[in-house]
């Protein structure tokens, strides 16, 4: 059933703005079916509705009556109306009282806080991002001073141990100290296990970081999110006034813009409760913080690692290189929210930068150098023993080779090179050759196979002739006078 004011807009979008039964429908999200009915109809005709008396009419009186007189469950009263002589179901009967009977909220005491005494931290996840060329799920950690209302936002693509210490790092150095409490929910990087009326079972991890910067740990009771309200509320805000409506084309983007939001408006704005900027009472509250460690706590998660063949180790689908030596070697590796570390019985191999993107190979170039040059003097040694397999004399040569030149090796790797070109019998011939001719080095090899192998043009027959007149020479006398002038004027000469 439409009302008029629906009627109206049914009629102008097809009248003034020529749309379609179809269209309509959608724009107005109504059936198809009602739309046609009401373009059909002349004049707005409200339908009337026949209201026909239920079974339960005649004891509504009695159900409100119990209702307000004692908490009654919707089963008691109907058990209590069935005695009475009602003939219709419980589901009217549960629906009814679901109505009638008066919802109680729950009462929460408001929680007040000194200066320094506790933050509430909380993880908020908002869809997706893109790093690199794959896609990530969106997290971010959110901590707030209960006293100041100061607010530390992170963005991560992760919400494992080493990004939540690290988190916590950055939020510490934020506000300029350590509360002396921080209260958590029962999520697994704080809290292992909870039972109602047993004390929580922390993760020994935040623990030992908790002790390390001198701080409580309190955990909120099981579906209580109620007790850590301040950073549920942040939570909120972050989605509200950050992220909804803003553009995330990269994940590199997120976390600078957040940096500037948190200076520019969450933590300048006049806060709801307080009414009071929360950077104006962070300066009332940071003489009662906790000073900061002198050295940073290790927030890396460590793990046995294998190396595989390739010398690579994985993680997160990403292949990081280690020297090539340690191919299939059980290593420890150190994760950190943007590093990776690898070590060898507690020296530190390799290094690299943590990548979030998938299915990535990162090596380091120095890594692969030792194999590549075992694989190259095992080369070397095969060509030398080639080398001296080709003649008798091979073995003085190279010793004659080792004395003339310094790069030895070399001249035996051009000459092995012949023996693809010319023959490894052409080779040893001319091995032989140049050590008669004291000629060292794979250049005078090679001129001699050249030598040899280039084609001169077969000699032409020898003619003689017995022709008098080509026997029969004179030779004119020469004229010497050209020397006794010379030897005068050099006599003359001073």
């Amino acid at each position: 059933m439409i009302d008029f004011e629906t009627f109206a807009r049914i009629k102008h979008l097809h009248e003034q703005k020529g749309l379609k039964a179809a269209q309509i429908a959608r724009e107005l999200g109504l059936d198809e079916r009602t739309v046609r009915r009401r373009l059909a109809a002349q004049q707005f005709l409200p339908r009337k509705s026949v209201q026909r008396p239920g079974k339960l009419d005649p004891f509504k009186d009695t159900v409100v009556r119990m209702v307000e007189s004692y908490p009654y469950s919707a089963a008691q009263i109907f058990q209590r109306l069935r005695e009475e002589g009602f003939a219709g179901g419980y589901t009217a009967v549960k629906k009814f009282v679901s109505k009638v009977r008066p919802r109680r909220e729950k009462a929460f005491l408001k929680l007040a806080f000194a200066p320094g005494e506790c933050a509430q931290v909380d993880w908020g996840s908002y869809g997706a991002v893109r790093v690199g060329e794959t896609t990530r799920r969106l997290s971010f950690f959110v901590m707030v001073l209960c006293y100041s209302r100061q607010m530390y936002v992170e963005f991560t693509v992760s919400q494992t141990m080493e990004h939540f210490l690290a988190c916590h790092q950055n939020a510490f150095a934020a506000f300029g100290g350590v509360p002396a409490r921080i209260m958590v929910d029962n999520l697994a990087s704080a809290v292992l296990k909870r039972t109602p009326g047993e004390a929580p079972v922390f993760n020994p991890k935040y623990l030992d970081f908790a002790r390390y910067h001198g701080f409580g740990i309190s955990a909120c009771g099981v579906a209580k999110g109620n007790e850590k309200g301040r950073v549920e509320n942040g939570v909120g805000y972050v989605k509200k006034n950050f992220l909804a409506g803003a553009d995330l084309p990269d994940f590199a983007a997120i976390n600078p813009a957040a940096r500037i939001w948190l200076d520019t408006v969450a933590n300048v704005r006049i806060h709801g409760e307080t009414r009071k900027k929360p950077v104006e009472m962070l300066a009332s509250e940071w003489p009662h913080l906790l000073p900061l460690p002198t050295h940073p706590y290790d927030v890396a998660a460590i793990s046995l690692v294998r190396a595989s063949s390739q010398f690579r180790v994985t993680l997160d689908s990403n292949r990081y290189s280690v020297p090539a030596r340690f191919a299939g070697q059980s290593l420890t590796m150190k994760a950190y929210p943007d590093r990776l570390c690898f070590y060898h019985e507690e020296s530190l191999i390799a290094r690299h930068s943590r990548s979030y993107e998938r299915g990535r190979d990162f090596e380091d170039p120095d890594h692969p150098r030792e194999l590549v040059a075992q694989r190259k003097k095992a080369r070397d040694q095969h060509t030398f023993k080639r080398f001296l397999a080709l003649s008798p004399c091979s073995l003085d040569y190279y010793r004659e080779l080792d004395k003339r030149h310094l790069n030895s090796g070399n001249h035996v790797r051009k000459i092995m090179a012949l023996t693809e070109i010319h023959g490894e019998e052409a080779v040893a011939c001319a091995i032989s050759d140049a050590m008669n001719l004291h000629a060292v080095g794979s250049d005078y090899i090679a001129n001699i196979l050249e030598s040899r192998a280039r084609k001169l043009p077969e000699p032409g027959a020898l003619h003689l002739t017995r022709r008098t007149d080509l026997l029969d020479l004179s030779v004119e006398a020469p004229d010497l006078s050209i020397y006794e002038t010379c030897t005068a004027i050099n006599k003359e000469t001073p």
